[in-house]
């Protein structure tokens, strides 16, 4: 039986458009890159998307750049890549704010985490240090847990979810009376501390740590549910309040529907670079553990943090906004 004029037209045409998609794939790249960094510069996620992005431009021949579009929790720069052409030249670094807790975070969040996006690899994962000024009264977690029962409303500044999770710990499993501040990023938060505008904020390994060894800030804790090898004179929050944790992690995506071919060559060459000594090392430094995952295994882990994230948000009595 022949096909009609009409539907044969549109196979044929279907077929051009697959042949010019898997055409395309096989010489990507041939031009800029781009990597989206939802935050400001200076955030954990943009010291990995550079420092990725750089081995990137060597192993793909083309320009990568890197561009920050921070606010709204993310969900501005992640939108601009859901909305963006999937032909791999568009990517984003997102994070579990912007693909996970975002859900409950945020109401009519304009993109879906989970089916806007096509994953490439998980890259980190890391923690965050609680951190207070020099001359702050408490000068250990002993010590703050007892100032905090004393003295209500001390201000924290938040700039992403993770972030905004921990201020609501402290006042869930601490007990503590926190007014939490809005950010466009973690490291505007980190510099009101310094300023004094706030007395407190949570901030990721890479942007706490210069900050403790140049003697700007204090740390009091982490947030992972053991102390971290960087910091073993920092006790886990966990240990003064049970069950406080905010694990985070980074992660390279792109425009859902992005040809497979090039999400798999993005893959292998970003996970080539992640795996050698000298990067290892370098991010280590910064507090961050090299933990790469293929996409299929990174598209579910997105879809279970989803779930996780929803719950620690409901569990600290946080309202979507």
């Amino acid at each position: 039986m022949g096909l009609r004029p009409g539907v044969l037209a549109a196979v044929v045409l279907l077929g051009m458009v697959g042949a010019q998609g898997h055409a395309a794939a096989d010489d990507y790249p041939t031009r800029q890159i781009k990597i989206i960094v939802p935050f400001p510069a200076g955030a954990g996620p943009d010291q990995v998307a550079r420092m990725l992005g750089q081995h990137l431009q060597d192993a793909l021949g083309q320009t990568v750049v890197i561009e920050n579009r921070s606010g709204a929790l993310g969900s501005i720069g992640a939108q601009e890549v859901a909305r963006s052409v999937p032909d791999g030249y568009t990517l984003l670094m997102g994070t579990n704010t912007t693909q996970a807790s975002n859900v409950s975070m945020l109401k009519n969040l304009p993109y879906d985490p989970a089916k806007d996006f096509a994953p490439i690899l998980r890259t980190v994962t890391t923690a965050m240090v609680l951190l207070v000024k020099p001359d702050f009264p408490a000068k250990d977690l002993s010590q703050f847990m007892e100032y905090a029962k004393t003295h209500q409303n001390m201000t924290a500044g938040y700039g992403s979810g993770a972030s905004q999770i921990s201020n609501a710990q402290l006042q869930s499993r601490g007990g503590m009376s926190i007014i939490s501040a809005s950010y466009r990023g973690v490291p505007l938060a980190v510099t009101d501390v310094i300023a004094g505008v706030i007395d407190l904020a949570f901030a990721d390994f890479s942007v706490a740590i210069p900050q403790m060894q140049g003697g700007t800030l204090r740390g009091i804790g982490v947030t992972s549910p053991k102390r971290n090898e960087l910091t073993p004179g920092l006790p886990a929050l966990a240990e003064a309040m049970p069950g406080f944790e905010a694990t985070i992690w980074y992660g390279l995506l792109a425009p859902a529907n992005t040809p497979e071919p090039i999400i798999k060559r993005l893959y292998t060459e970003s996970e080539k670079i992640l795996s050698t000594p000298a990067v290892r090392e370098k991010l280590a430094n910064l507090g961050m553990v090299v933990s790469t995952m293929p996409p299929a295994e990174f598209g579910s882990f997105i879809r279970s943090e989803i779930t996780r994230w929803t719950a620690e948000a409901k569990a600290a009595g946080i309202e979507a906004k």
